[in-house]
């Protein structure tokens, strides 16, 4: 793979390291059950799934990138790592935190599906924001997650249509529970980096990437 520093600069431009993005994916496996003895909640599922591709645009066309098993080894291992639950990347709506213990984040690298794993074990049904989307949880009108990211590392495969995500760092970024996203290849959001400070691009709504 050829890092991200060599790629053409018909491509995307140079990496912001100060810019963040949001990537969407659907959600696998999630899990929304109840605590009959407590009457809480208990939310669980994936924000991301590694070794998958999915499609991305820039202005001169499609390419694949994926998030590589791995890459959120080093974000989770940070001792004051703070990342919230949030709905649709609204800060202030939040429902957990890694912070106050209320939310869990690891990286599963075997098995079926790998990537990383969000578990909030105890959210309360009075909260406005978890009354407000457990019914669309639980009927599948919202059924996608995201998550908000710098990227570390990165490198792109040598015919430049393949872009591989190493490292992330999601240190006061977020996982969200998001509706549909602006589509990147009619938003023309495939863009990632920013260099007038530290502005979200948004890349949601990506599908899977899938070989015809």
């Amino acid at each position: 793979m050829k890092r991200a520093a060599d790629r053409p600069t018909q491509r995307r431009c140079a990496a912001d390291p100060h810019a963040s993005s949001r990537v969407t994916a659907r959600m696998l496996g999630v899990e929304l059950r109840d605590q009959p003895d407590t009457g809480l909640l208990t939310f669980e599922g994936f924000a991301s799934v590694t070794g998958v591709g999915y499609e991305m645009w820039d202005f001169f066309g499609p390419y694949t990138e994926q998030v590589v098993p791995g890459a959120f080894a080093a974000t989770l291992a940070q001792p004051d790592l703070d990342v919230p639950l949030v709905l649709a990347h609204d800060s202030l709506r939040r429902i957990a935190r890694t912070t106050n213990g209320s939310l869990s984040l690891d990286e599963v690298l075997t098995g079926p599906k790998t990537g990383l794993h969000v578990l909030a074990p105890e959210l309360d049904p009075t909260d406005a924001d978890v009354a407000y989307i457990v019914p669309k949880l639980r009927s599948g009108l919202v059924d996608e997650m995201s998550f908000r990211f710098v990227i570390n590392s990165g490198a792109w495969s040598p015919d430049w249509m393949e872009f591989h995500i190493e490292s992330v760092d999601i240190h006061r970024g977020d996982v969200a529970i998001v509706g549909y996203g602006a589509n990147p290849a009619t938003a023309g959001s495939g863009l990632r980096a920013a260099k007038s400070g530290r502005q979200v691009v948004d890349l949601a709504d990506l599908q899977p990437y899938r070989a015809r």
